[in-house]
């Protein structure tokens, strides 16, 4: 199959499952391990979302982001925010033209499908806050005139979890706007073998190409998932049990900031697509448990004197989820 055929076959929504489904096994030819990042991925994709992801330098990160646009066949895009980076970097601005004397827009890196904002706790809340509009509106508005952003749209934020010198920590506001936060751990033994031996036969991390990464999945894939999704049962007793996880963060004595509404509608969107994901029309309790964590652990603000004590959001949240009754 030539270079040509096979981006068109990307395009050709058959079985929209099975293509999202080959994601896993195109993507392990350049990322080793890393598969529930690559899962919530593709689920933050088929709800339109945005992704955290939180890990130590050189877990592959971006080569993970970079991977899923390669085999998704998007347009992916870097910013590396710094502290001296500004709203315009981002967004784009208007720029004089000497020749016909007129300002004319030029897109900023927003303009693309996959965004990754490397480091994003590194630049000020100004900066920060020009993503808003972008993650919330799918567009940038610049000088009056609102700007669509191609489709599909996710911003796929990284931070590191150990250094916060010279960092500015994201504001509620702006975390409850990302759908899913993602853990990236370092990977186990077997693993770490598995990516060295990889580089010593000569892999190469900027050229996906020659590591046999192909589109196996694209735009018309997303579009008919989601009408699919879109068509999913959910029954009373399902969005009853989501709403009682939610109410119950609220009164948790470790918290001080609970899931809101918003939450519970993303908790809500995100198992539908777990559901579809696992071939069913119907969402369980058990797709709701599955995504709860990285549904709900960046919705909730720990209280000062729990997180001395060592407790941790996921801790909460899987107290929650034990306390509370799931319907049969």
């Amino acid at each position: 199959m030539t270079d040509q055929t096979a981006p068109e076959r990307a395009d050709a929504a058959t079985d929209p499952r099975k293509a999202l489904g080959a994601l896993r096994a195109e993507i392990g030819k350049a990322v080793v391990g890393q598969d529930p990042a690559v899962t919530g991925l593709v689920v933050a994709l088929l709800c339109g979302g945005h992704v955290l992801l939180e890990g130590v330098p050189g877990v592959a990160k971006t080569l993970l982001i970079r991977t899923l646009s390669t085999a998704l066949r998007l347009e992916t895009k870097r910013i590396q925010f710094t502290p001296d980076l500004m709203p315009g970097d981002v967004t784009g601005s208007l720029v004089y033209d000497a020749r016909t004397a007129e300002f004319s827009f030029q897109p900023g890196p927003v303009f693309t499908n996959l965004l990754l904002a490397d480091e994003i706790n590194r630049t000020p809340p100004k900066t920060q806050a020009s993503l808003l509009e972008a993650m919330e509106e799918h567009q940038v508005t610049v000088d009056g005139e609102p700007r669509p952003l191609p489709v599909p749209f996710l911003v796929a934020a990284t931070q590191n979890p150990l250094e916060y010198e010279g960092t500015y920590p994201l504001p509620e506001a702006q975390l409850d706007r990302f759908l899913l936060k993602l853990i990236l751990p370092l990977p186990d033994r077997d693993q770490e073998f598995q990516v060295l031996s990889r580089h010593a036969a000569g892999f190469d991390p900027r050229d996906l190409h020659a590591a046999g990464v192909r589109p196996v999945a694209g735009r018309a894939d997303l579009a008919a998932a989601r009408a699919e999704i879109a068509g999913l049962t959910v029954s009373p007793e399902v969005l009853a049990y989501i709403v009682d996880l939610c109410r119950a963060t609220r009164t948790s004595p470790s918290l001080s900031l609970g899931v809101s509404p918003r939450g519970a509608t993303a908790l809500l969107a995100t198992s539908r697509a777990w559901a579809w994901l696992a071939g069913r029309d119907y969402v369980t309790p058990d797709d709701v448990k599955a995504l709860a964590l990285p549904t709900l652990r960046h919705r909730v603000q720990l209280r000062a004197e729990a997180e001395m004590e060592g407790v941790t959001a996921d801790s909460v949240i899987q107290a929650v989820l034990a306390q509370t009754p799931a319907p049969r």
